[in-house]
């Protein structure tokens, strides 16, 4: 306590020398710019990661069932029958997707088609993405409807709604190409507009994506009885983290049971890479901040001269005087810590509040106007630590050393 006392009435104290109030003020504005910069660049990579969090939750399901190897897997296969009377399921969606192309006139494009049952419309929020006069419909009588994203109907030259039937092209299974007329080793049919098309706001899905029945693709790709994947929704009010364990435990390691980040675990890993790399090169910055905090304290020092003989003289050990300095640097560092949050807090909220910085200059142009910020508890607690982490460093071994000096 006595070294932290002394180095509380330096810091606040006035110096004779008037050089060293402003050097002192550079090294805690140095800080304070350093760890609002933390608080700022890291809240934006949360808000953009929570952003891309809510596209996905409109066409994700709640949790997803699929083969740990393998690509299908029979309906009727006795670990999936009994998941159907799983208390916490309200949905149970068979899933069969895989590769398709269209071909048409002028065009050849490779498609993903997504065959569901009539129980889809249940499982996920269609409401929100579904564009066009029309209805969401699988399939009807003989006809089998097919919902395009919306921008594969763009590169298609489709609208909401197209005339006649698109034609869908799949590879016949364990059949070599016909290199005199390839189309004959394809298995061909038909898919008829609904009326709508679906935006999820996701170039995977949007320009990639037909949803269809999952008789269409049981036919389409000669896998009847077969599905990729079961898809679920939860009841009201179940626990996601523990129906997943359970589920899991009750299917075995042969399945795999993946909530909605771990379904799009590759996209939200680049974004946690992006964000520790953001992290590591602006500790470095504060590094390189905190340095300044040596050039205050040893000219501190200097002018402390006599103070710390008297200090000695009073009984004060070499260590506490070491001490009372390297206090001086971490309230340096502290002070710089806390003011660098709270200025970071209400920047934070500013752009929440009022979007001060836009994404671009026209109006509609991008998903959302403003950059999404989003202040995570965890992220405050580890800029706070990074900064007294970084003072300890920085000044550590140059205090001790320029004490060493002056105590000679």
């Amino acid at each position: 306590m006595f070294p932290l006392y002394i180095a509380r009435r330096y810091l606040f104290s006035r110096k004779s020398h008037h050089t060293i109030n402003i050097i002192s003020a550079i090294s805690v504005v140095g800080v304070i710019l350093a760890t609002t910069a933390l608080v700022i660049t890291l809240s934006v990579f949360n808000g953009f990661s929570d952003l891309v969090a809510s596209l996905f939750t409109a066409f994700d399901p709640e949790l997803k069932v699929s083969l740990s190897e393998g690509k299908t897997i029979a309906a009727s296969d006795s670990a999936l029958l009994r998941l159907r009377s799983h208390p916490d399921i309200a949905t149970y969606t068979e899933v069969l997707e895989d590769q398709a192309l269209i071909v048409g006139t002028n065009h050849q494009y490779a498609v993903t088609i997504k065959g569901v049952d009539d129980s889809f419309a249940d499982q996920a929020e269609l409401s929100s993405l579904l564009y066009g006069d029309g209805e969401f419909t699988l399939h009807a009588d003989v006809l089998e409807y097919g919902v395009l994203g919306i921008r594969l109907a763009s590169s298609l030259g489709l609208g909401t709604r197209y005339e006649g039937g698109l034609p869908i092209y799949a590879p016949r299974r364990g059949e070599r190409v016909n290199m005199a007329n390839p189309m004959q080793s394809f298995n061909r049919d038909e898919l008829y507009s609904p009326g709508v098309v679906f935006a999820v706001n996701q170039t995977k899905y949007d320009a990639h994506y037909i949803l269809t029945s999952i008789q269409f693709a049981r036919k389409l790709f000669d896998k009847p009885n077969r599905v990729s994947g079961i898809e679920l929704r939860l009841r009201d009010g179940a626990s996601l983290r523990r129906a997943q364990s359970d589920i899991q435990s009750q299917l075995g390691p042969r399945f795999k049971v993946e909530n909605r980040y771990e379904q799009q675990a590759d996209v939200f890993r680049i974004m946690q890479v992006e964000k520790f790399i953001a992290y590591i090169f602006l500790t470095f910055i504060l590094l390189v901040a905190s340095f300044n905090i040596i050039g205050s304290l040893s000219m501190l020092m200097i002018e402390k001269k006599e103070n710390v003989a008297t200090l000695r003289a009073l009984g004060a050990s070499d260590s506490q005087v070491a001490n009372i300095f390297l206090a001086e640097g971490w309230l340096i560092s502290g002070l710089g810590a806390i003011l660098g949050i709270i200025i970071g807090l209400l920047a934070c909220w500013g752009q929440q509040t009022f979007g001060w910085v836009k994404m671009g200059q026209s109006s509609g142009s991008f998903l959302i106007e403003a950059y999404p910020v989003s202040i995570h508890a965890s992220d405050i607690i580890l800029i706070f630590a990074t900064v007294l982490a970084v003072s300890i460093v920085a000044v550590w071994w140059p205090v001790r050393r320029m004490t060493r000096n002056l105590l000679a």
